[in-house]
């Protein structure tokens, strides 16, 4: 398709998201390495925030994320061999297992938390109190309503 003379091309809104999410992958890459933590690129590093409350299959890990069977298995393998998760036997099917934080995995959860809290801190003194609490709001709202695909 031809742009028109003078016409400005404007990015979606989630383009515009997905730039904002991407804008803070080197302050948490700064992060883990000042932390110690390495091995560990954040988009692994996502795999573990629904590990929070407790060991999970690898299945519903897949299934939090919304990602495949596949590409779970294979974070897990990375972040098993750098000592940011285990995976212990299911007592409840022998034949599965269940991926299980480690200490390491758990420092790295807190040094994802601390980071975002600092980001926070800044899109607040850019935005102001008032609209940053509405920023919130509007994507809880976006997040909450029902997928129109579905």
């Amino acid at each position: 398709m031809r742009r028109h003379a003078g016409a400005q091309w404007e990015p979606t809104v989630p383009a515009l998201v997905q730039r904002l999410a991407a804008a803070g992958r080197p302050r948490l890459q700064s992060a883990f390495a000042a932390a110690g933590l390495d091995g560990i690129r954040p988009a692994q590093a996502v795999a573990l925030v629904p590990l929070a409350t407790g060991g999970l299959h690898a299945s519903d890990l897949a299934d939090r994320l919304g990602v495949s069977r596949q590409a779970v298995a294979q974070a897990i393998t990375a972040l098993e061999r750098h000592g940011y998760v285990t995976r212990e036997s299911n007592p409840g099917d022998a034949r599965t297992r269940i991926i299980e934080l480690t200490p390491r995995g758990r420092q790295t959860l807190r040094v994802m938390r601390s980071t975002a809290l600092e980001l926070e801190g800044h899109w607040e003194h850019v935005l102001g109190q008032r609209r940053l609490s509405e920023l919130r709001t509007t994507l809880q709202m976006l997040l909450a309503a029902p997928d129109s695909d579905g």
